[in-house]
């Protein structure tokens, strides 16, 4: 009898002690990174690719990871966590960023302090190792929040930035890629007709784009901070912008809110300012972060468009939100545990 009671004991204080609110604390976020939404299958992905691909996140969170731990600013871990992935030709920011319509890897990012909502921006920059750095700069040594092309990139020098040639950028996959969509462009133009199919000017979103990245997090402090970086979009004329640098539509961070950074068919998150709108249904309507990501992904689906989104609110909750086949995904919670996923 004995033995049954302190069995009946020890199960109630088992409920109490992993009750779930006691397991929400326990596994509160503190980063989230994205590497792009897409296409992404598993029948399309080698073992040895996948495993690359994990690799690179989580080597990016626990970068980021060791910042927040030892006491450091969610600005720092953002820019330094986007910095491995900029740094990593896997994906469509900094090194092996895609190309344009002229054959140029032209660069976009931006970053958003949640506690001041400072922010800044950097797009169409040929020559910075490093964007998201550029767009911190632009924030911290300047009056402006959004500079571009060749006056940010002087703007970078001068703000004492790595500086490359613009072939450092180049990946020959990447190249691969450009061909393909050029190919494509001669076979429609040919069979269009001006005058009965005059359609606009510009590109489709081409599901070989993807691979922008991103970072939200969450400091000791209570600060939130997100970050964002791209090549754009393949194929991309007439020095198109997609939503990466724009604050609010791929770009968001407000302590009472959440912290932000989409990826996707830029167009679309643009006219929805997606990144604000999921910050406005938190403020205003009082939604959890997953159901305001969830409702602004789904607002983007209804409109035609597709893509993804990371965000992490106040409190440690985060939502991973795509309406793609895959998205290159991964979070760290304050504890370390570290969680990765590329599959819908």
């Amino acid at each position: 009898m004995k033995g049954r009671f302190c069995y009946f004991l020890f199960a109630v204080l088992g409920m109490h002690l992993f009750s779930p609110a006691m397991a929400q604390q326990k596994s509160s976020y503190v980063l989230v990174i994205h590497g792009g939404a897409g296409t992404i299958l598993k029948k399309n992905m080698t073992p040895e690719k996948e495993a690359a691909y994990k690799a690179s996140l989580k080597q990016a969170l626990t970068t980021g990871y060791r910042i927040l731990q030892s006491g450091g600013s969610s600005l720092d871990a953002v820019e330094a966590t986007v910095k491995v992935l900029e740094n990593d030709s896997l994906f469509n920011a900094g090194k092996g960023a895609v190309f344009t319509h002229e054959g140029r890897n032209e660069l976009d990012a931006a970053i958003m302090n949640g506690k001041t909502r400072a922010a800044g921006a950097v797009a169409g920059v040929t020559t910075v190792k490093n964007p998201v750095s550029a767009a911190r700069a632009v924030m911290e040594k300047s009056e402006h929040v959004m500079m571009v092309g060749p006056g940010a990139e002087k703007f970078a020098k001068e703000a004492g930035l790595e500086i490359v040639d613009p072939s450092y950028f180049r990946t020959e996959s990447r190249w691969k890629d450009l061909q393909k969509a050029l190919h494509e462009d001669s076979v429609a133009a040919a069979k269009s007709n001006a005058y009965t199919n005059p359609g606009k000017f510009g590109i489709k979103n081409k599901d070989y784009k993807f691979g922008t990245v991103g970072a939200v997090a969450l400091d000791q402090q209570g600060n939130l901070a997100a970050a964002t970086s791209t090549g754009g979009m393949t194929d991309k004329k007439y020095g198109r912008i997609g939503d990466s640098p724009i604050i609010g539509a791929g770009t968001y961070a407000n302590n009472q809110t959440a912290a932000i950074s989409c990826t996707g068919w830029g167009e679309y998150y643009i006219r929805n300012v997606v990144a604000y709108d999921l910050s406005a249904l938190i403020e205003y309507k009082g939604l959890s972060v997953q159901q305001a990501g969830n409702a602004v992904i789904k607002k983007v689906g209804d409109m035609g468009g597709d893509g993804g989104l990371i965000a992490l609110d106040k409190k440690g909750n985060m939502t991973m939100s795509f309406n793609t086949e895959g998205m290159y995904r991964g979070a760290i919670t304050k504890d370390g545990k570290i969680e990765v996923e590329i599959y819908k």
